[in-house]
């Protein structure tokens, strides 16, 4: 028996999104590595502000998204409740 999967296009901002072509290692680090790189090169994109929404707005609970940790991404939540 197979079965169809069905997901979901990815936003087209991802696809022009820096992080897309550098690969998601700095992205997705170990826990307690530095995220120094990958907010470097979040700082650089222009589709930083439309992936910190997605992140945001998918609850997004891991990696650098947007510019921000999760941590981050989590105090952000907090302070806008």
């Amino acid at each position: 028996m197979h079965i169809e999967t069905i997901t979901p296009d990815a936003p087209a901002w991802q696809a022009q999104a820096l992080c897309a072509q550098t690969g998601g290692d700095f992205f997705f680090p170990e826990p307690g590595s530095s995220v120094r790189e990958a907010k470097r090169i979040c700082a650089l994109c222009e589709m930083r502000p439309a992936c910190l929404e997605y992140a945001l707005a998918n609850d997004e609970r891991f990696g650098v998204w947007g510019g921000l940790s999760e941590k981050e991404r989590q105090n952000l939540r907090r302070a806008a409740r």
